[in-house]
């Protein structure tokens, strides 16, 4: 017959068998201790602590922390104490190069990340004389801080495949590691009318968290002329360049998101850029989905995705920082910019101006004036250790100061510092920076 237990006849155990199985308590211990050493060293090790997390084995955890998106948190910004950095990627099609070297020279500065690119448009000999450029540069092949992206993508202009290529440029550098604030996205049209000394002076003195973004939700015409569309972009698997297509059915607009629409040209916060990269929560992925079949899409990705998350649409600051000349309504490009246009781009305050043509006569004007720039030379700054000309120097070809770097911290802002501090506190002003957030 069955032995019954002691609780199913209603006892306790005796104490002769507690004295007997006093040896499992030490036991026990034994083999648990080399097992929870090994758990808590793995736990040490890992570069994603909340994968190891035990805050989901307690019922006294909020529900909210067993989700990963809860354990995630927005990237730091660097000590506002330094000088800021900027990471800056330049992008050009057929017949951009020497505008793009132009416009790199125009940009630098030591402490600064750039990325150039020639799209696939761009014939072979143009992107190699590019290379070759900004390979042989002395100065870039002591600071390391210019790339070019080798393997050319297809851009197809209006076409979500110019968004991948920013979103390309932008992961490239996150991956360098190198340390920047913002993320300024430019094309060989665009030109500075500050010096980089400049810029980084006005940028020292604002929280480094802001988006420069211009944006709205009134997207008026626009709905039912590209939201509504939907269209294909054959840069996403096609070899050779060809114009977006229609086809005949036509969408909602959305109702899980809210469209915003803007300029195509902006500077990023790396918070928002980290953001857009890795998407936590998804949002970015799920607008980025829907911008592939969206005219223009260059004109609405970022500002859908900062305006409809919680975390950045608070820092969002409505302008991009160019002055461009439209025309009244806007057509689909704007003017291209002359010598006639000099002081109204000066009395913007602008730090960015656009569309210029390759080598029009008021990029001259600009460099002697605004940049004091000499042709074929960096801007100068208060990095510049080097001798000038007269200074025991008489080779104009040496004559670079800017071929020595000094002290990269070193600011020496100028009136172009002041025309943008300008700018940037009216932006800032109660009436202009909240009321226009998200809009």
């Amino acid at each position: 017959m069955a032995m019954k237990s002691p609780l199913h006849r209603g006892g306790s155990f005796s104490s002769s068998r507690l004295y007997d199985r006093k040896w499992i308590l030490p036991v026990s211990l034994l083999l648990t201790l080399p097992l929870l050493l090994l758990v808590l060293f793995f736990y040490s090790l890992s570069p994603f602590p909340f994968l190891f997390s035990f805050a989901s084995f307690g019922s006294s955890t909020p529900a909210s922390s067993l989700f990963i998106e809860s354990k995630l948190r927005i990237s730091a910004t660097s000590p506002i104490s330094s000088p800021p950095r900027l990471a800056y990627l330049i992008s050009g099609s057929l017949g951009d190069g020497p505008m793009l070297q132009r416009t790199l020279l125009a940009l630098y500065h030591p402490s600064n990340s750039y990325i150039v690119h020639l799209d696939r448009e761009a014939p072979q000999e143009e992107r190699d004389a590019l290379k070759v450029f900004v390979e042989n540069h002395p100065l870039f092949k002591e600071i390391e801080n210019v790339k070019m992206i080798a393997k050319a993508n297809l851009i197809t202009y209006r076409g979500p495949t110019m968004v991948a290529n920013t979103l390309h440029a932008a992961s490239l550098l996150l991956w360098e590691g190198n340390d920047w604030d913002w993320f300024i996205n430019l094309s060989a049209s665009d030109y500075p009318l500050v010096t980089q000394d400049d810029l980084l002076y006005a940028f020292s003195k604002i929280p480094r968290d802001l988006n420069f973004i211009d944006h709205t939700s009134d997207i008026g015409w626009k709905e039912f002329q590209r939201a509504k569309p939907v269209i294909v972009d054959p840069g996403l698997y096609m070899t050779k360049k060809a114009d977006v297509f229609w086809i005949p059915q036509r969408r909602s607009v959305p109702t899980a998101f809210k469209l915003f629409t803007g300029s195509a040209w902006m500077a990023l916060s790396r918070p928002f850029v980290d953001y857009c990269i890795w998407g936590w929560d998804n949002l970015p992925r799920t607008i980025l989905m829907y911008y592939a079949n969206f005219l223009s899409s260059p004109e609405g990705y970022f500002h859908t995705v900062i305006c409809n998350s919680k975390e950045f649409r608070n820092t969002t600051v409505n302008h991009d920082l160019h002055f461009i000349s439209w025309d009244n309504p806007p057509k689909q490009h704007p003017h291209h910019l002359t010598a006639s246009d000099f002081s109204r781009m000066v009395s913007s305050n602008a730090p960015f101006a656009r569309k210029f043509r390759s080598n029009d006569p008021v990029l001259d004007q600009i460099d002697s004036d605004l940049l004091h720039r000499s042709p074929g030379m960096i801007v100068p700054g208060g990095w510049c250790a080097g001798k000038k000309l007269g200074e025991n120097v008489t080779d104009s070809a040496a004559s670079d100061p800017c071929l020595v770097v000094g002290n990269a911290t070193d600011l020496q802002p100028g009136p172009g510092a002041e025309r943008l501090e300008r700018l940037i506190g009216s932006l800032l002003l109660e009436e202009n920076f909240r009321p226009r957030q998200c809009k």
